[in-house]
């Protein structure tokens, strides 16, 4: 078995301009966000971008990496929108494609599978089917119900965090919800998984259930191991979301010059640095 362990930087130097890139967690839930962090430091560019979003989302439309939104939300779930989501898709700066959150999982699985589409019941009789022109309908052969024919979601990458990985790329995850980071995997032709912590392989079952690794190595390109990797996003049980830190986000989004001070502030420099940045945020509010 290989050692797949690498960093941030190697990970997105294997992405590139143009790609399809699902991106796991849910709204502001167990982000990748390390890696996020890395491809606004990138030349990448006109990205479609698969994800049951959040600030993920967000922070790349302000980078101006996006060409496309394929989504079922983009919510930080305590505050309803993204600012930088909405401000992108308001002024049309980005396509969208906006999906049931089920059709959206039915796409990734389907793509997972190796099938062309999917039939499902969700979009019928909504406005689904009016903004996704391109959808069409299949009649069930064996009882005539017609059904929405929801397209494989093909993945060129997948980036997502997960509680605990072993160096070999199976992925744990400790909280209460996988969200449906598996299927990002098994819908790309590259997966990467960053954690909190890289762990020997004994380890991953030693205090949790065999069932809690539920992404298996042979899905998995690289592993980054990135403590509090999520942030600001939650990753339960090892830290919940950072409530303060989302909304200076969201408040500095509201002002160029203050999205600037927070630019330089927190993006400017290593993972590292903004580690180191948000600490001392945290010291200097509780001192």
């Amino acid at each position: 078995m290989s050692d797949k362990a690498m960093s941030e930087k190697e990970v997105v130097s294997r992405l590139g301009s143009g790609m399809t890139i699902g991106i796991g967690g849910w709204g502001s839930r167990r982000k990748p966000m390390s890696l996020v962090r890395e491809i606004l430091k990138s030349d990448l560019k006109d990205l479609t971008i698969v994800s049951y979003g959040g600030a993920d989302v967000g922070l790349l439309c302000a980078a101006g990496k996006v060409k496309k939104v394929i989504f079922g939300f983009v919510s930080l779930d305590s505050i309803p929108l993204d600012p930088h989501f909405r401000a992108a898709r308001q002024s049309g700066a980005i396509e969208v494609e906006e999906y049931d959150e089920g059709m959206l999982q039915w796409g990734l699985y389907a793509a997972g599978i190796r099938l062309p589409y999917l039939p499902t019941r969700a979009g019928l009789g909504s406005d689904v089917m009016t903004v996704n022109p391109h959808l069409r309908t299949v009649t069930d052969p064996y009882g005539d119900e017609t059904l929405v024919a929801m397209p494989a979601i093909a993945l060129d990458a997948a980036l997502v965090h997960m509680n605990r990985a072993d160096v070999h790329g199976n992925a744990q995850y400790l909280g209460p919800d996988l969200y449906f980071d598996d299927l990002f995997c098994l819908a790309a032709e590259h997966a990467y998984v960053s954690c909190e912590r890289i762990v020997r392989t004994d380890e991953l079952t030693a205090d949790a259930h065999p069932s809690t690794v539920r992404i298996p190595r042979l899905l998995v390109s690289g592993v980054v191991e990135a403590s509090h990797g999520a942030h600001f996003t939650s990753c339960v049980p090892d830290y919940d979301r950072d409530e303060a830190f989302q909304r200076k986000y969201v408040a500095a989004s509201k002002d160029p010059q203050q999205w600037e001070q927070f630019l330089d502030r927190y993006l400017s420099g290593s993972e590292a640095d903004y580690q180191r940045a948000v600490e001392e945020e945290r010291e200097a509010v509780s001192a």
